[in-house]
């Protein structure tokens, strides 16, 4: 029987060097060596990453219980080599020091969360991990119109992202149920497309003030998260409709709507009260977002006549790019001419596909995130209580037995920016509800993104999946114990 430790009260096996979601690239384990955190046990590092060096000492204090500090002359150092890659990292374990080296602050911190998988009972297993990214957009998404939830939820969420090295958030903002951002000058948008009854069932009232959208955007970017705000158009907007008439065809009044419909409204194509809204929205969450993306939405516009789609696009399109963001939408874009750097994201497994393999082969990049093996609102199996199953039913084997690579005829490796898994809210009240639907897929979906395909594995993710457990079960996560896996 393997011998057990103690992390945070819960019993966990020993640890070997490749233990870890995402699978690193290459793993050198030595058995016969290992690190040992004792009280005196310092952490190292350059000026520039004394913010990551103490968040490990943090991580390894609340972890062993030994007061682990930073400060010169430590056994576990930190170190930045650019040639490396931006998002990777170098680690040496051996009995007398642990050297972590990055390629910037960021590589840094994905070997710090390596690191603290790999920790258990104060003892580090020895040799040698080599690792980057496969991709470098590796999302998850979290739908706050259907049912809202507050920026302490969002930055505990991002916290149990995080450790699976996801490095993008997608926060889908707005649709026919409810508007979640604060706009200024448009203040009806929240006020009624916020307020008591919004959400599906009238179950999900808020909204982020400025304030608070600054305060998620801060908090993920700390942990190295960017955000993606998305505004859904020219579909899904009933919930500005109900607040600006006349945003609607005629200019008459729209009814709330509360339901699970989807593809009945549509900002019109010609009026210039249209687009003088859009760019009045899109400069506003350009200006509260550092980050590179803003996602426009584009799907399901099944009352947009082709016509006005396109000439909505035609004018939407190159709005982000004069406040200096990447456009993302959903792959119903893919049917008008792209401008430069759109990004399209794959969604719905039984489109027709002609329209992102064209986008590709233009040179516009594809994220992917298939409804049938990544949407995490889909339930696990027939008697899941949570969830929807249009796109049928994703275990946790299912997340992960895919290839993004494979997944389109002429979207090939080269053309994908990554994948991201979509969590819709239509179903959820909680975070409980939250966590219990993203994990434990999320982390299968992280190690598509993260690991070379050659190292992915599915009787070993399921080991590594089931050593996971005991530390949602100490951190208080609602995981959903899948049948598939031999949980300890």
């Amino acid at each position: 029987m393997a011998k057990q430790f103690r992390v945070l009260g819960v019993p966990l096996p020993t640890k070997q060097l490749g233990d870890v979601i995402p699978v690193p690239a290459v793993v050198r384990p030595v058995t016969t060596t290992t690190f040992t955190i004792v009280s005196s046990t310092r952490v190292s590092t350059v000026p520039e990453a004394e913010a990551v060096a103490g968040r490990l000492a943090a991580g390894l204090s609340t972890a062993t219980g030994l007061p682990v500090t930073t400060g010169d002359g430590g056994s576990i150092r930190l170190s930045l080599d650019p040639g490396l890659g931006a998002e990777a990292y170098r680690l040496e374990i051996t009995a007398g020091a642990v050297t972590l080296t990055g390629g910037s602050p960021q590589g840094l911190f994905w070997g710090v969360q390596t690191i603290l998988q790999l920790e258990c009972g104060g003892v580090l297993p020895g040799g040698v991990i080599e690792d980057r990214p496969r991709f470098p957009y590796r999302g998850a998404m979290l739908d706050l119109a259907r049912h809202f939830f507050t920026a302490d939820e969002i930055k505990a969420h991002i916290d149990q992202l995080v450790p699976f090295k996801i490095n993008h958030l997608h926060l889908h903002l707005t649709d026919d149920q409810g508007w979640r951002l604060e706009i200024p000058g448009r203040p009806r948008l929240t006020e009624i497309g916020g307020g008591p009854g919004t959400g599906v069932d009238g179950a999900g009232p808020g909204f982020l003030t400025t304030a608070a959208y600054a305060e998620v955007v801060a908090y993920a970017a700390d942990r190295f998260v960017g955000i993606v705000p998305e505004i859904d158009m020219p579909g899904h907007v009933n919930a500005a409709q109900v607040a600006y008439p006349e945003l609607t065809a005629d200019g008459q009044p729209v009814a709330p709507r509360t339901d699970t419909a989807v593809g009945y409204s549509s900002l019109p194509a010609g009026p210039e009260t249209t687009y003088a809204f859009v760019e009045d929205v899109i400069r506003t969450v350009a200006d509260l977002t550092p980050g590179p993306y803003l996602h426009i939405g584009g799907d399901e516009c099944h009352s947009t006549p082709a016509a006005d789609y396109r000439a909505f696009l035609e004018r939407v399109l190159p709005i982000p790019a004069k406040y200096g963001k990447t456009v993302i939408g959903w792959h119903e874009i893919a049917a008008v001419d792209l401008p430069d750097h759109v990004v399209v994201q794959y969604w719905r497994p039984e489109a027709d596909d002609a329209g992102t393999a064209r986008a590709a082969a233009e040179g516009r990049r594809v994220i992917m995130s298939p409804a049938d093996r990544v949407y995490l609102d889909m339930k696990y199996d027939a008697d899941t209580p949570l969830g929807l199953d249009w796109a049928g039913l994703i275990g946790v084997e299912r997340a992960y037995d895919w290839d993004p690579a494979d997944r389109l005829p002429g979207v090939d490796e080269e053309s994908l920016l990554g994948v991201e898994a979509p969590l819709w809210s239509e179903t959820l009240r909680s975070v409980d509800d939250v966590h219990r639907m993203t994990f434990p897929r999320l982390p299968a979906v992280a190690e598509v993104a993260w690991s070379p395909r050659a190292a992915r594995d599915w009787p070993s993710f399921r080991e590594r999946l089931a050593a996971y457990g005991p530390r949602w079960d100490a951190a208080g996560v609602d995981y959903y114990r899948s049948p598939e896996i031999d949980w300890r």
